[in-house]
C-alpha cells in the first residue's frame, strides 16, 4: 500500500517552525498507516504547509471562520465516469501546529502525524460534527497513532 504525496512547502517564516516540518518521507508514512488502516492502496494526496495568512484566508473562504486552523482537507470528487486514485488536498498550518504542540505538551512531530491522520479521515469521508462520528474518528486516529508508537493524542495530561 503506497501513498503518493504531492508535498508543496510554502511556509516561510521563523525558522525553528520550518525545521520543524515533516518530510515527505514521514508524510508518506504516516498517510501509509491510514491507507493500511482503511484497507486502500495507491492513493494520491497533496500536502501543503502554509503560514496564518494562507490558513485563515482558506479556512474563511470555505468554512466561514476568519482565523488560521490546523489543518483544512479539501476532498477531491471526480466527475461521474472518471477513475482516479485522488483523495485531495490537506492544506496544514505550521505555526498553528507548533503552538498547540507547546499548548498541549506533545511533540511537534507527533502533532503533525495526528493532524495528517486527521485530515486523511477528512478525505476519506470521515467526520466528528455529531458526537457518535466524532468517537469513530477519534477512535481510528488512535489506533491508527498507536501503530506508529505514537500515544493517544487525546489524553488530558
Amino acid at each position: 500500500m503506497s501513498a503518493i504525496i504531492d508535498y508543496q512547502q510554502a511556509y516561510e517564516g521563523n525558522d525553528d517552525i520550518a525545521r520543524a516540518i515533516p518530510s515527505q518521507a514521514l508524510l508518506t508514512q504516516w498517510a501509509n498507516a491510514v491507507l493500511t488502516a482503511e484497507g486502500l492502496s495507491d492513493q494520491e494526496v497533496t500536502i501543503r504547509f502554509t503560514d496564518e495568512a494562507e490558513s485563515q484566508q482558506l479556512n474563511h473562504e470555505y468554512r466561514g471562520k476568519d482565523k488560521p486552523t490546523n489543518v483544512l482537507s479539501f476532498p477531491f470528487e471526480a466527475p461521474p465516469g472518471i477513475e482516479i486514485n485522488l483523495l485531495g488536498d490537506l492544506v496544514i498550518c505550521a505555526p498553528v501546529i507548533s503552538q498547540e504542540a507547546r499548548e498541549q505538551e506533545k511533540l511537534v512531530d507527533h502533532h503533525y502525524a495526528h493532524m495528517t491522520i486527521h485530515g486523511m479521515l477528512h478525505l476519506l469521508g470521515y467526520d466528528h460534527i455529531i458526537d457518535t462520528e466524532a468517537d469513530i474518528m477519534e477512535s481510528k486516529e488512535i489506533a491508527i497513532l498507536s501503530t506508529l508508537g505514537i500515544d493517544d493524542p487525546y489524553q488530558i495530561k
